[in-house]
């Protein structure tokens, strides 16, 4: 691919959102690039959930499907690097790749994700999207009525615990030092037979990310088949921000009912701008993109 070249739409991921996006666009016979760099946050998940007719699957295969449609439609043109700078200019953007590649269009669309943030605790980046997991909607069912942690504090593990209860009775909650539930929250949770453990913990004990058990600071263990966890995250993209994009505040591209950010001709879709993390949610939420952004494009033009 040369450089410099021009498209009306650039979509900067290329996972679920970004290749939903593209399908989009490419069904409209939109001149579209799709920049990805290759690193989903889902990649050391082993199977895909919730997701109609692809429930089960290995995510890379449910990419793999996307990948051999999409390229039905002669308009997208893929390339895999990693952006790393966006200027506005009066026609539109210029994006700035590794390997100094330049792509120019008149439309942005972000699916750059998020990266988690995993916490200080020996094997938990190990075991995280295997054993360790953030959505009983995702990841429930193959884990219900198991022996299940859950590694949060305050109304996060509250919450936790109201969710969790309903997949499985054999419930502990971690808080990983000082509760800082209250009398209530703690009385309502162990109303429910759920146990509150607050010593520190020292190690996820696994076997290749599949959990045995957690290892505290006293020197006790606690046999374990599931963990819970919702470890904090920031953009996997700076450039957004960079160009202006506002955030929420929980670190979320702020966007609107039409996948609009609040800086002109951008759009942000998947999981970098929705709290529901889940590949549905993000290949929905990439097909409104490209529709919305193929609207503008017609506005503009007739």
């Amino acid at each position: 691919m040369a450089d410099s070249q021009e498209f009306e739409v650039m979509i900067i991921g290329g996972s679920y959102a970004g290749l939903s996006a593209a399908m989009s666009l490419g069904r409209a016979l939109r001149k579209v690039l799709v920049i990805d760099g290759g690193q989903p946050c889902n990649r050391q998940t082993p199977h895909s959930h919730n997701f109609l007719t692809q429930d089960g699957q290995k995510p890379q295969e449910i990419a793999n499907i996307a990948l051999a449609q999409i390229a039905a439609y002669k308009t997208v043109q893929f390339y895999k690097g990693l952006a790393t700078h966006a200027t506005k200019t009066a026609k539109g953007f210029v994006v700035d790749v590794e390997n100094e590649v330049v792509f120019h269009a008149k439309k942005l669309i972000f699916a750059t994700g998020l990266k988690d943030l995993m916490p200080d605790i020996e094997g938990f980046a190990a075991c995280w999207g295997i054993s360790v997991v953030h959505c009983p909607y995702c990841h429930g069912y193959e884990i219900h009525h198991q022996k299940t942690g859950v590694i949060a504090n305050g109304d996060a593990a509250f919450h936790y615990a109201q969710l969790i209860n309903n997949w499985t009775k054999d419930l502990t909650i971690f808080t990983n030092g000082a509760s800082t539930l209250s009398e209530e929250q703690q009385a309502k949770i162990k109303k429910h037979q759920i146990k509150i453990v607050d010593t520190p913990i020292e190690r996820l004990i696994h076997t290749a990310g599949k959990i045995e058990k957690m290892a505290l600071t006293d020197g006790s263990t606690i046999a374990l088949d599931a963990i819970y966890s919702r470890p904090a995250f920031v953009q996997h993209s700076g450039i957004p921000e960079a160009l202006g994009c506002e955030l929420t505040e929980n670190g979320l591209i702020k966007i609107d009912n039409f996948q609009k950010t609040n800086v002109a001709d951008v759009f942000a879709c998947g999981d970098n701008s929705n709290p529901m993390r889940s590949v549905a949610m993000a290949v929905a939420s990439g097909s409104a993109a490209g529709a919305m952004v193929n609207h503008e494009l017609i506005n503009e033009a007739f």
